[in-house]
């Protein structure tokens, strides 16, 4: 990639997570009406998911052509990886608040990170090592679990907290092999398609349609979808189809960082002066792990040779 495409490059992917941290904002709402975790998993499943199909076949009719044996990758990403990821997710949220899920949730770059390695074959350096551990600590920092290590934090909450990173992981995995073939917006499309077929023959959201009298659940249904859902996920899908699956599911740590902001803009929330720190650790860890040094200094040994050989 060129330089400016490279910027672009991050600037989708950080925006696409940027999406991804106002959640918060759509889902409360939901609760607050009495849905389940995973009646809100079904809702953002079945939303997206006709906006989706709307958009590709008013907009894009060509883009829904795909070859069958891909439908294995877009099954697993949005069986294994959506509807799991969102479930334990939001199970967190619920129980222990929206900073605790969204901590345990960013355990997902060490995934990618491991999972990419053994994979694709992407090397595992110590500059991504050292963004890793900056993202992870100033997560940590942001959500308040440091300095001061008061949150009590249960066995089962951990436990699907970290199983929200894993599975949250797995997108990566999962939609990589098919970046070069399709689209963001058709691997995006047929992903929430599966997500939405496994949701409505798990989920019992048809016993709860009356609860969308109310205009704020419908506000929130949307919202969650359109701006949380695919416009976070199209965008992170671009980024994704020209990075490595582990410095995308890095630059995407800009997340928790959204969520914590948020809260003080619209809930009027007070942020520490250890959420700053925690904020700048986070940023510097995307400034790391997008400065590709090793690329910079191929270019310019490349430009040093031609140069020469002019001479």
């Amino acid at each position: 990639m060129e330089k400016l495409s490279r910027l672009k490059v991050y600037i989708m992917t950080m925006t696409g997570a940027l999406c991804w941290g106002l959640i918060g904002l759509f889902v409360a709402p939901l609760y607050a009406h009495g849905f389940t975790a995973w009646d809100v998993v079904a809702i953002r499943g079945i939303f997206s998911f006709v906006i989706l199909i709307t958009i590709m076949i008013i907009f894009y009719r060509d883009q829904l052509r795909t070859q069958l044996k891909d439908h294995l990758f877009f099954a697993c990403s949005g069986i294994f990886s959506i509807a799991l990821f969102n479930y334990f997710y939001f199970e967190v949220f619920s129980e222990s608040g929206l900073s605790l899920a969204v901590t345990l949730l960013y355990t997902g770059p060490i995934f990618v990170t491991i999972l990419s390695r053994f994979f694709f074959k992407e090397s595992l350096t110590i500059r991504k090592g050292w963004a890793l551990a900056l993202s992870i600590t100033g997560c940590a920092f942001v959500v308040g679990l440091l300095p001061l290590g008061q949150e009590t934090i249960q066995n089962k909450t951990l436990f699907m907290g970290i199983l929200s990173g894993f599975c949250y992981a797995l997108y990566s995995i999962f939609s990589k092999p098919v970046t070069k073939r399709y689209s963001p917006l058709t691997i995006t499309t047929y992903t929430f398609l599966y997500t939405s077929i496994f949701m409505l023959l798990t989920s019992d959201i048809e016993r709860k349609i009356n609860q969308f009298q109310y205009i704020d659940v419908w506000l929130s249904s949307l919202l969650l979808a359109l701006v949380a859902t695919v416009a976070a996920y199209i965008l992170y899908t671009s980024g994704l189809k020209h990075l490595e699956a582990s410095k995308a599911s890095i630059l995407a740590t800009i997340e928790p960082i959204v969520a914590v902001v948020s809260g003080v803009v619209f809930l009027e929330e007070n942020l520490q002066s250890w959420q700053v720190l925690g904020i700048v650790f986070v940023l510097y860890s995307a400034i790391l792990v997008s400065d590709d040094r090793t690329k910079t200094r191929r270019s310019f040994n490349k430009f040093v040779s031609q140069h020469r050989y002019d001479e």
